[in-house]
């Protein structure tokens, strides 16, 4: 209990100025290509990603692949978004988190119940 309260105290940009200085640098990579930082989540390296994709509204999802695209033709084009777009981005506004945490919450629930996971890998 001590060590994860000690880690979150090395973590927390309010605490640590290395940590804040590491958010903004996070922060002002990811106003030059206009990505949210929930975007960088891949729903191929976990299926409880894939599942909280799904369950989110389409407006939502499709918002976030346009920023993606947009994301990766910038950067085949070497170059980044104007300056006054850049200013109205909002790179640490969640949209994934709670839902993420909620598809968790049910796979954790139903392992404790000793029931069969919702999906499973398979290979074809």
């Amino acid at each position: 209990m001590a060590t994860s309260k000690l880690v979150k105290a090395i973590l927390d940009p309010k605490k640590n100025w290395f940590a804040a200085l590491h958010k903004k640098t996070i922060d002002n990579r990811l106003r030059k290509y206009g990505l949210r930082y929930d975007d960088l989540y891949d729903p191929m390296e976990s299926l409880d990603i894939k599942e909280a994709l799904t369950r989110l509204p389409r407006e939502i999802v499709d918002a976030r692949n346009q920023r993606l695209l947009r994301a990766m033709d910038l950067s085949m084009k070497h170059e980044y978004l104007p300056k006054d777009l850049q200013a109205q981005q909002t790179p640490f506004r969640s949209y994934l988190s709670d839902m993420l945490a909620l598809v968790e919450r049910e796979k954790a629930e139903r392992q404790a119940l000793g029931a069969l996971p919702l999906q499973q890998r398979t290979i074809p």
